[in-house]
C-alpha cells in the first residue's frame, strides 16, 4: 500500500499498457509467498515471464498483482489483487483483495464470501432477469471494434444503466449483488480466473461471448443470472 497515491514509477509495456513498480513488488511478494507454501503448483502471472513448465502441473496459481493499473496510478480505488487457482484447467478458487478499502472477495469450497466494512457475509448475486432492469459495466466501449462495437451498442441500448471502468471491481460487484452484467473483450487468463469462482459460487454465470469456458480469457461475459446471460 505504500505505493498507492504516492506517484509510483510507471513504465509502458507493449507501447500501450502501463505497469508500475507496485505491480512488480506485489508480483514478487505473491510468487515467493505462494510458491513457498505450494512448491509443486504452477505459476501464471501478468508480471512474470511465462514458464511452460507450469503446463505439467495439475494445480496452477493464476495471478494479476494489480488488476486495474491505470486506476491504481490515477489514485482510484477500483483496482484489486487477483489470485486464482485452477485444477486441471478449471477455476476452482479465487480471491480479489482491495486493500485500500479493506475489502476481500473470495470463493472456496464453502461458497463465495466477503470480508470488509459492514462485516463478513456470504455473497449472492441479485436475481435480475430482464435487460431493461439491469446494470451493465464494461471497461470502455472503445475496446469493441468494427461490427462488435455495433453489437455492443445495440446491447447497451437495452440496458437500464451502463457504466464504464472498474476492472475487477465490477466483476466482484456482480457477486455482491450490486451489478448485473460485465462484458469485457480481450481478457487474459490472469484477468478472469480468480473472478470465475467468486461469481459462479454466488449464483452467477461466466463464459466467453460464445458460451465457452472463460479460464483462457478472451471476450468474457459475466451475468448475475442465467436468464440475463442467455
Amino acid at each position: 500500500m505504500r505505493y498507492f497515491g504516492n506517484s509510483p514509477q510507471v513504465w509502458m509495456k507493449g507501447g500501450t499498457s502501463p505497469v508500475s513498480e507496485a505491480d512488480h513488488a506485489a508480483d514478487a511478494y505473491l510468487r515467493e509467498t505462494l510458491l513457498a507454501a505450494r512448491p509443486d503448483y504452477g505459476w501464471l502471472s501478468e508480471e512474470t515471464v511465462d514458464d511452460p513448465v507450469r503446463l505439467s502441473a495439475r494445480r496452477t496459481f493464476v495471478v494479476d498483482p494489480i488488476d486495474g493499473t491505470r486506476a491504481f496510478i490515477s489514485g482510484l480505488p477500483v483496482w484489486g489483487t487477483l489470485v486464482g487457482l485452477t485444477v486441471d484447467g478449471d477455476a476452482v478458487a479465487g480471491m480479489m483483495a482491495q486493500p485500500f478499502t479493506g475489502e476481500l472477495f473470495y470463493a472456496n469450497g464453502s461458497g463465495s464470501h466477503y470480508e470488509g466494512p459492514g462485516g463478513p457475509r456470504k455473497l449472492t448475486t441479485r436475481k435480475t432477469t430482464k435487460l431493461d432492469q439491469a446494470t451493465l459495466f464494461t471497461t470502455t466501449p472503445a475496446l469493441f471494434k468494427g461490427e462488435a462495437r455495433n453489437r455492443y451498442d445495440a446491447f447497451e441500448r437495452q440496458i437500464q444503466l451502463a457504466r464504464y471502468g472498474a476492472d475487477c471491481y465490477a466483476f466482484a460487484m456482480i457477486a455482491s449483488g450490486s451489478v448485473d452484467i460485465v462484458a469485457d473483450p480481450g481478457l487474459k487468463p490472469y484477468d478472469i480466473v480468480a473472478l470465475i469462482p467468486i461469481i459462479e459460487k454466488a449464483g452467477g454465470v461466466v463464459t466467453t461471448f460464445d458460451g465457452g469456458p472463460a479460464e483462457q480469457g478472451g471476450d468474457v461475459l459475466a451475468a448475475a443470472t442465467p436468464e440475463l446471460h442467455a
